[in-house]
């Protein structure tokens, strides 16, 4: 198998397999994501975690007792309304992470413009390239659940043509989740100027990021036939595009109920749409406005030098921290490479907010305080600190470090002091302020103002934590790529951040209605809040900024101290032979 699909590769345009191999490794921002930027390892870094998730859900299929009828039925719609869901959520999400992969920019302009390459050959590399990666990640989400479901659907007599179906109804869903992006963000660049659109760009993301989270974290499932013909579900199912592909699949699989045949309609009549728009807005991009790319530039300016008009600036205490403040969020503002990365964390806080109100939106009425959302905020409030952490070691470009080196006139300890305000007003305060209206739909009002000071306090511990040894200006410091693993990423939240967020959530709900403990708790975390602060204003005092990250000396050896020495009648016999 594997030399057949090698030697059906090689037959291909060689132009077309070296675009190829050169554009899959900028799907992704490898400098942020991968293991010293290898393409293969963050792949597999990435198909680990999906892998896992279908074995999960594929176990959960077996672990039942036995089921027939109506209980079977509503199992095996529950997973494939889940699976195709989160199948649209992971294509939906890289799809947006590799927003401007597939569109030519100012490098391929600059760099294969003047080679002997057609314009045809350069998109096909990129839809390819671009293709690999949603392929690897539909494969790997559904490798196992495409085995189970099959299995206790048709069992071993009906296992390939439910398969069939099955990969068939995911492929689609993907295409369609992808084709939209690219349809939107293509017919965006086509109707609007290119200044315009690197400014609207931005919302795209982040509206993209926070539309198929909160989507995803919204949206029921339906796993019986009367919910699904529910005359008040009509207008969800109309509107929500997993349950056109759930019809889709069924409709394969000729299972489908009669009354439900106008979901599959749907689907069919929405892929074709976003396919045909994708395309033509791909067509028109590549052969329209390539040669207006070359003057593109990564950051945009937030205003134009000499133009007339008011223009007033917040100020966040000194003019230091005024300049640190506005510097950094300008560059999240305006620099795709952090936009993308901080838009995530900012997506996925968003929809940990949303599901911490899903009941409550549903009951359309205040509810009493519960467990779930102190874990709901202590998680968005860590996801937001630590992922505005990460992208502030990202620079935005080599010479900011030489400008801001020659012209530091300050201590260090205020640069870190700015770099502290900086991390609590752009990650904490927004947290908080969105976990305000959420307390709004809890009673009593008193006791989710204390648990407001409570995260008022996390947030600034967690600052203080993320600092402990930086001594840099956000943005503008080197990166060392290949830092963070994907896999301890992902799997450090449930396993470690979860039960700790879900201990201290429940002995906060019993300490609220005790005032003397709740005093005393708040007060051991206000200590632990200014011990942080003083420990890291003492240790900046002497902290000498840096501008460039070196790697750590790695001392190679020949591994020889673990070779026994020949015995001595074994040398003098070698020493005969000279």
């Amino acid at each position: 198998m594997r030399r057949l699909v090698r030697g059906w590769a090689e037959r291909l345009p060689l132009d077309f397999r070296v675009l190829y191999r050169q554009f899959l490794l900028r799907v992704v921002d490898l400098e942020a994501l991968s293991i010293q930027a290898d393409i293969p390892r963050f792949l597999g870094q990435f198909a680990g975690v999906l892998i896992m998730f279908s074995l999960i859900e594929a176990l959960g299929l077996f672990i039942h007792p036995p089921m027939t009828g109506l209980r079977l039925l509503s199992l095996t719609w529950f997973t494939e309304q889940r699976m195709i869901a989160t199948t649209m959520l992971v294509a939906g999400l890289v799809a947006v992470i590799s927003w401007d992969n597939i569109f030519p920019d100012r490098r391929d302009v600059m760099v294969l413009a003047p080679l002997p390459l057609r314009p045809r050959t350069i998109l096909s590399a990129k839809v390819a390239a671009s293709g690999a990666v949603l392929g690897i990640a539909a494969l790997a989400l559904n490798c196992a659940v495409s085995v189970a479901l099959p299995l206790l659907l048709g069992g071993i007599p009906g296992f390939l043509p439910i398969a069939a179906a099955y990969w068939f109804a995911v492929v689609a869903a993907s295409v369609f989740v992808y084709s939209l992006v690219l349809a939107v963000q293509g017919l965006t660049a086509l109707l609007l100027p290119r200044r315009i659109f690197l400014r609207v760009s931005a919302l795209l993301q982040l509206g993209g990021f926070i539309l198929f989270l909160g989507a995803y974290f919204l949206l029921p499932y339906l796993n019986t036939p009367a919910a699904m013909v529910a005359r008040e579900n009509q207008r969800m199912l109309a509107w929500a595009p997993p349950f056109w592909f759930f019809g889709f699949f069924n409709q394969l699989n000729m299972s489908l109920p009669h009354g439900l045949i106008w979901l599959a309609e749907r689907a069919w009549m929405g892929l074709g749409i976003v396919v045909f728009a994708a395309a033509v807005s791909l067509l028109l991009c590549y052969f329209k406005t390539m040669k207006k790319m070359v003057e593109e530039p990564d950051l945009v300016p937030g205003r134009v030098p000499g133009a007339r008009g008011w223009y007033w600036s917040p100020r966040f205490g000194s003019g230091l921290q005024t300049a640190v403040v506005l510097f950094s969020a300008r560059s999240l503002a305006r620099s795709r490479h952090h936009r993308v990365a901080f838009a995530f964390s900012l997506a996925i806080v968003f929809a940990i907010a949303l599901s911490s109100l899903r009941e409550v939106i549903a009951a359309a009425a205040p509810r009493p305080l519960t467990a779930g959302f102190f874990v709901a905020t202590y998680m968005m409030m860590t996801i937001a600190v630590i992922g505005l952490r990460s992208v502030f070691s990202l620079p935005i470009t080599l010479n900011a470090n030489w400008v801001l080196r020659v012209t530091q006139l300050c201590s260090s300890e205020k640069y870190i002091a700015a770099t502290r305000c900086a991390l609590v007003l752009l990650a904490a305060a927004p947290v908080w302020l969105c976990a305000v209206l959420l307390s709004l739909w809890f009673r009593p009002l008193y006791l989710s103002a204390g648990h407001l000071l409570v995260l008022i306090l996390v947030g600034f511990i967690l600052a203080d934590l993320s600092l402990i040894g930086v001594s840099k200006i956000p943005f503008a410091c080197s990166y060392l790529p290949g830092k963070t693993n994907i896999q301890y990423v992902f799997w450090g939240f449930p396993i470690l951040v979860f039960p700790i967020a879900g201990w201290f959530a429940g002995y906060e709900l019993r300490v609220l209605h005790h005032p003397m403990q709740y005093v005393w708790m708040v007060g051991a975390l206000g200590a632990i809040a200014i011990g942080l602060w003083a420990f890291n204003r003492h240790r900046a005092k002497s902290a000498v900024l840096y501008f460039e990250e070196l790697p750590p000396e790695v001392i190679t050896t020949l591994g020889l101290g673990s070779i026994r020495p020949l015995p001595l009648e074994s040398v003098k016999a070698l020493n005969g032979l000279h």
